[in-house]
């Protein structure tokens, strides 16, 4: 966003109205939220990590009437400081700050605050111990997308909100990306037919997220870890030590929501297979501050390249993810929706329908049919997503989010969505491991999935 007045010209409003009589039906097993009362009209929101995505949130929540950003926690007390600023150049007062007691003292805002909801943005390893904790205080817990470390961290996410009744919402954003909304609609009224195949993933060109200078976030030099700052710091690691599917909500998420994972239908099993590494030893080699002689040109990383996943779903579909973030190549995320009828790509923005388009095998552009099944939530809320981060899209997952922890309802994209998702990055480190042999999927709803409706972004959030 651009400016303060540009902030908050994008959002004035009061509090966004909860959409009447919307409330998702979904069966939860175990203890009672533990907040009990009439809905909240103000959300007393704290933010776990403060760093350049914890502030994207900060930044959104400042700007809206029904939040009060009360309380900060980072082990950065520069992350703090400017957050701080933030919220000061916002207007509001500063909030209570937590972190400089070491790593756990998030355990310390958790239990001091009266907090209704809690935002997690830290480095991945971090997001199921801080969404556990807050469960077990019956604090609604917004968690960022990542990939999951174990199926036992997936079981112990569905374990916690099964046990204490508190909500998670997986905050992926990429499920309300506007095309991705549109061809959903489309999808829902039957334009592609039958769905048979679906494809996403992450293609993004890392190189200078995963190596900087030390001090800018991006790029200026070749080192990570202790020596880097921001994502380098901790982000590449995980590409010296592991080899999978990394990342795959972004990909994953949009496309299992088209075909009704967890709500009529999941995913069964996967196969996945990586490509030899190359490019960031390359990257390093070929950078000015690194060279053929530096460290970081000569380490073995065992993160392929490219990985490329296969899922099947119980009623039939097959979904490829890939996921690249290594070489050079422009930022798309590959989307392609497959039906009986026709087929959607986002790469090449065309479509083609069999009996509606003007030439048969011959690809039309998608603008048209886009704005035609335009997401009814974009058309009503357009106005007030311009500017937000990623095209708007961060508008509208932070608004969901608040929405549902007024309501107190379940969340649009909840915890077995995070399980399942999350589940893909063990699945396909093992697949790779063993040879690209087929994982199964655990069922994480327990058999739930079976009778449960898709409302999401069916109501007015």
């Amino acid at each position: 966003m651009s400016s303060t007045t540009s902030r908050r010209k994008f959002l004035k409003m009061s509090s966004l109205a909860a959409g009447a009589g919307f409330l998702p039906n979904t069966e939860i097993i175990g203890a009672p939220n533990l907040r009990k009362g009439p809905l909240v009209d103000k959300v007393r929101i704290g933010f776990i990590g403060t760093g350049m995505r914890g502030r994207n949130h900060v930044e959104l929540a400042l700007l809206r009437k029904d939040c009060e950003v009360v309380a900060i926690c980072d082990i950065d007390p520069k992350a703090i400081a400017e957050t701080q600023k933030m919220i000061s150049k916002a207007g509001k007062p500063a909030a209570a700050a937590y972190g400089e007691k070491g790593e756990r003292d998030f355990l310390r805002m958790l239990d001091k605050q009266k907090l209704d909801a809690v935002i997690i943005a830290t480095p991945w390893e971090w997001h199921t111990e801080q969404s556990i904790a807050c469960m077990k205080r019956g604090i609604y817990v917004g968690s960022e997308v990542c990939g999951g470390f174990s199926l036992d961290e997936c079981w112990e996410l569905v374990n916690a909100h099964e046990e204490t009744g508190t909500h998670l919402f997986f905050l992926e954003n990429v499920c309300y990306r506007r095309d991705i909304m549109a061809v959903m609609n489309m999808v829902r009224q039957d334009m592609f037919g039958e769905i048979l195949h679906l494809e996403g993933g992450y293609q993004h060109d890392l190189r200078e997220v995963k190596f900087n200078d030390g001090v800018n976030p991006y790029g200026g030099g070749v080192e990570f870890g202790d020596k880097g700052f921001s994502e380098a710091k901790w982000r590449t690691t995980h590409s010296l030590h592991r080899n999978g599917d990394l990342y795959p909500t972004h990909g994953v998420g949009p496309v299992a929501m088209m075909v009704d994972i967890n709500r009529g239908n999941r995913f069964v099993h996967l196969t996945s297979t990586a490509s030899k590494p190359r490019s960031l030893n390359e990257y390093v080699a070929k950078h000015p501050k690194g060279g053929p002689n530096h460290p970081n040109a000569n380490l073995e990383w065992k993160l392929g390249d490219i990985v490329t996943s296969v899922i099947k779903c119980n009623n039939g579909e097959t979904i490829i993810l890939s996921h690249d973030t290594n070489s050079p190549r422009p930022y798309s995320l590959g989307f392609r929706v497959q039906g009986t009828k026709g087929i959607w790509m986002d790469v090449n923005k065309s479509l083609y329908i069999e009996g509606t388009s003007p030439k048969a095998h011959a690809w039309e552009k998608a603008d048209d049919y886009l704005t035609k099944y335009d997401h009814p939530l974009w058309k009503r809320y357009e106005n007030d997503a311009q500017g937000a981060g990623h095209g708007g899209m961060d508008f509208f997952v932070l608004n969901s989010f608040i929405e549902c922890v007024k309501q107190n309802a379940p969340a649009q994209i909840d915890v077995y969505d995070a399980a399942s998702w999350l589940a893909i990055t063990p699945l396909s480190e093992a697949s790779i491991a063993t040879g690209s042999s087929a994982q199964a999927f655990p069922d994480f709803t327990r058999g739930r999935w079976m009778k449960k409706k898709n409302d999401f972004a069916t109501g007015s959030y």
